[in-house]
C-alpha cells in the first residue's frame, strides 16, 4: 500500500509538472512551480524505487519521502496565498487534495508495522 501511495504521489506532481511546463494543458506554465513538482516526483519515486531494492525500509522511505513532498506542496500552497504561484482554481484544488492525499500517506506509513527480520535478528 506504501509503495503505491508513493507512484500515485510521485504521478501527480509529474503531471502537475507537465502541467506547468505546457505540455498537457495550455495556459498554466510557471516555471518555478514546474521544477519545484518535478523534484518532489523524482524524490518519491526514488523513495519507491528504493522501497523496491530494500523493502524493510519501506515505511521509513515511505514517512522521508512523503514528509518531503508535504513540505513542498505547502511551500506552493504558501505561494498561491501571497501571490507568487500559479493563482488558478485547479492549481488551489490540486495543492489542497495532494496535502490530503500526502497526510493520508503519511498516517498510513506512520501507523504501519515494523516487520521484525528474518531469523531474530
Amino acid at each position: 500500500m506504501l509503495r503505491g501511495l508513493l507512484l500515485l504521489e510521485a504521478g501527480l506532481l509529474g503531471a502537475a509538472s507537465l502541467v506547468h511546463g505546457g505540455l498537457l494543458v495550455r495556459g498554466h506554465v510557471h516555471g518555478q512551480a514546474r521544477i519545484a513538482e518535478a523534484v518532489i516526483a523524482a524524490v518519491l519515486l526514488a523513495a519507491w524505487g528504493l522501497s523496491l531494492l530494500k523493502p524493510r525500509r519501506t515505511r521509513k522511505l515511505a514517512l522521508l519521502a512523503q514528509a518531503f513532498a508535504l513540505l513542498g506542496t505547502l511551500v506552493g500552497l504558501f505561494t498561491i496565498a501571497i501571490g507568487i504561484g500559479p493563482q488558478s482554481a485547479p492549481d488551489l484544488v490540486f495543492h489542497a487534495a495532494l496535502v490530503a492525499l500526502l497526510l493520508a500517506g503519511l498516517y498510513f506509513a506512520r501507523r504501519a508495522r515494523h516487520r521484525p527480520r528474518e531469523g531474530g535478528h
